[in-house]
């Protein structure tokens, strides 16, 4: 059993922050569970692009309010807490957050905590 809090992780190197967003990386490829599982919040007023090539994320937000955008279709979705999206087919997609975001995110494959975004939003598939 593993058990971890978030203060566990905080201002570790599993303790991700860059302008526009800060990801806690809680659980990762090297527990050799087949997901891996991470706090993230995204900061109001930025825009991020994201396209996960190489990976599914599921995404919950618990707190905050803001929008995603399917780049391939231009619709747009409100994000407010006890929303889910699924990126289900390696989506390219914008999230604008109008406040602080909160949310939790799933990646299978899991990530090592080592991935950077490239300049399209992409992490590389690295394996443990």
């Amino acid at each position: 059993m593993i058990v971890r809090t978030l203060d566990e992780i905080t201002d570790t190197d599993a303790d991700i922050k860059t302008d526009n967003w800060r990801s806690k990386r809680i659980i990762l490829a090297k527990e050799g569970v087949g997901f891996s599982v991470h706090e993230t919040t995204l900061y109001a007023g930025t825009t991020s692009d994201f396209w996960y090539a190489n990976h599914i994320e599921a995404v919950f937000i618990t707190e905050g309010e803001g929008e995603i955008e399917d780049k391939a279709t231009g619709k747009v979705y409100p994000l407010a807490p006890g929303t889910l999206y699924l990126l289900n087919d390696h989506d390219k997609h914008q999230v604008r957050p109008k406040t602080d975001i909160k949310c939790v995110c799933v990646f299978n494959p899991p990530v090592t905590g080592r991935e950077v975004h490239d300049e399209h939003g992409v992490y590389p598939l690295i394996t443990e």
